[in-house]
């Protein structure tokens, strides 16, 4: 990689470097009516440097974010690394109980929230021993709390940023595990520059003159690249929209901020597509189309080309890695691939047993870049079962072919991954158990005209009779107990579950069945 990051970095001087280039005065942010140029950005990450400095905040204490897509998430992500803290930014559509384990497992030393979801989290402050310090983005603060605006204004002034090394950990970002919680994933200063300087640059050829809009949030490391760090980069222009990403809602926005890069994933692509009025909607600005999180289907990419005329670049990526290290590229493309390897980032294909695979086999999928994960936060064995030296097991098969295109598999676990969000089977199973018709319950992954869907396999109490209504009621059990994700799509009430001798379900047989039916 040409570019070195030197010794003493600090990820946020990415806004000091477009003032040096006299880009003060350009558009940072827009979103909904307001408009941030960079120099306003810079005065505005500066000043929440400062307040974290007043209220005591030390170098690498962690802060929780529980924000949407606004103004308020760079200014507070940047800002917490020019004062040497660390943000942790996580989904804030997550339960109390989801927040309080984060406060928890991360030692937060102060929570920073949207007001919409204020109350979620002020429900996980009163189960802590110790809350900690609550400020409030975009609305009024409960008594004892302070709001973003506050100290904004309050501490006004330019801020140097924390003397940090490259090795420092920068912000943490949690990916789902096979237990069902997740894991703290910590990057370090160095990460950042690394994705900016291979696949912004030389994959998307990312420029000044750029807008991006992506429909993953900047909580995600998918969006964090494509909404955050890659147009800061370079000096762009970002479209930033809070609420859900609703078909209608993504393709206005598109039209009213013109984007000239659009980030997204299958499953949302498929959504537009799927609205009958999707091709009114003017999309001509935008030059290339991603998709990451999850395989995107060929047919999806021929409808989306069909519609709008654009081409959909489809890329492998992950949190550990912190953003996309294979893909395709605009000239060279083969839709239901993952591209090739994005330069800066080298792949290979294991046996489970470490031996090489063939071309054209499935194996686990490796990769190394500049880019990787430190460790798990307090998973030292998971952290040491998913580095083999400097090699990263992505947890993923693929196999390759003649020209070094990538295809996708299937996970190596059992672990589901559903319009880009990781599933554990066994919070799904674990809650159809505790419904008072379920004896037992199997939960994979099983492939639906392209897209990877939840089927449940569901062993039934004696005297208990199948219907849809029963379905109905299971799948409405799990989303009023689950994220709203986690439910099964499918379910199947069957005699027994396929088990080895030792008792363990064999969810490969009921995916094979599964993906059959």
């Amino acid at each position: 990689m040409a570019y070195e990051v030197p010794e003493h970095y600090n990820v946020s001087t990415i806004l000091d470097h477009n003032l040096e280039q006299g880009r003060g005065s350009k558009t940072a942010v827009l979103w909904q009516d307001v408009s941030l140029t960079y120099q306003h950005l810079f005065q505005q990450t500066c000043a929440f440097a400062n307040a974290l400095r007043a209220l005591g905040i030390q170098r690498e204490q962690r802060l929780l974010l529980v924000l949407d897509d606004s103004p308020a998430f760079p200014i507070v992500f940047l800002g917490a690394i020019r004062a040497g803290a660390v943000p942790v930014p996580v989904n804030p559509l997550y339960r109390p109980d989801d927040f309080a384990f984060f406060l928890l497992d991360s030692y937060a030393r102060a929570a920073i929230v949207d007001h919409p979801f204020l109350s979620k989290l002020q429900q996980a402050l009163h189960s802590l021993p110790q809350p900690p310090l609550l400020i409030v983005a975009n609305g009024p603060a409960p008594e004892g709390a302070l709001t973003l605006d506050q100290l904004l204004q309050a501490y006004q002034g330019e801020c140097p940023p924390a003397d940090t090394h490259r090795d420092d950990m920068a912000f943490w970002l949690y990916s789902s595990g096979s237990t069902g919680r997740p894991k703290g994933v910590v990057h370090l200063q160095r990460n950042i520059p690394y994705t900016c300087e291979t696949y912004a640059l030389q994959v998307l050829g990312i420029r000044e003159d750029d807008i991006t809009f992506s429909t993953s949030k900047l909580f995600h490391a998918y969006g964090l690249g494509n909404n955050l760090t890659f147009p800061y980069w370079v000096g762009a222009t970002t479209v930033l929209r809070s609420g859900l990403p609703t078909p209608e809602g993504v393709l206005e926005a598109a039209q009213r901020f013109r984007p000239t890069l659009f980030f997204s994933v299958p499953t949302l692509y498929n959504a537009i597509l799927n609205l009958p009025e999707a091709g009114k909607y003017d999309l001509s600005s935008v030059r290339l189309c991603v998709s990451a999180a999850e395989p995107l289907p060929p047919h999806v990419f021929h409808r989306w080309k069909d519609t709008f005329g654009l081409t959909i670049l489809d890329g492998l990526g992950s949190t550990e890695m912190l953003h996309i290290f294979c893909s395709n590229r605009p000239d060279e493309v083969r839709p239901g691939s993952s591209g090739r390897p994005v330069p800066g980032y080298e792949l290979k294909l294991l046996t489970p047993e470490g031996e090489p695979v063939p071309i054209g086999e499935a194996g686990d999928l490796y990769v190394k870049g500049g880019s990787a994960f430190a460790y798990y936060w307090h998973h030292l064995e998971k952290t040491r079962a998913t580095f083999q030296g400097e090699w990263v097991r992505a947890g993923d098969r693929y196999r390759v072919d003649e020209e070094g295109f990538y295809w996708y598999e299937g996970r190596a676990d059992d672990m589901i991954k559903v319009s880009g969000l990781w599933v554990s089977p066994i919070e799904i199973e674990n809650t159809l158990m505790e419904h008072p018709a379920v004896l037992e319950a199997a939960v994979v992954g099983v492939q639906l005209e392209g897209f990877t869907r939840i089927k449940a396999f569901v062993v039934l109490k004696e005297g208990t009779t199948p219907s849809p209504a029963l379905i109905q009621e299971l799948q409405e059990w799990c989303k009023s107990r689950l994220q709203r994700y986690q439910y099964p799509h499918l379910v199947e009430f069957v005699q027994d579950l396929p088990k080895t001798v030792t008792g363990k379900v064999q969810r490969y047989k009921l995916r094979e069945r599964g993906s059959s039916d």
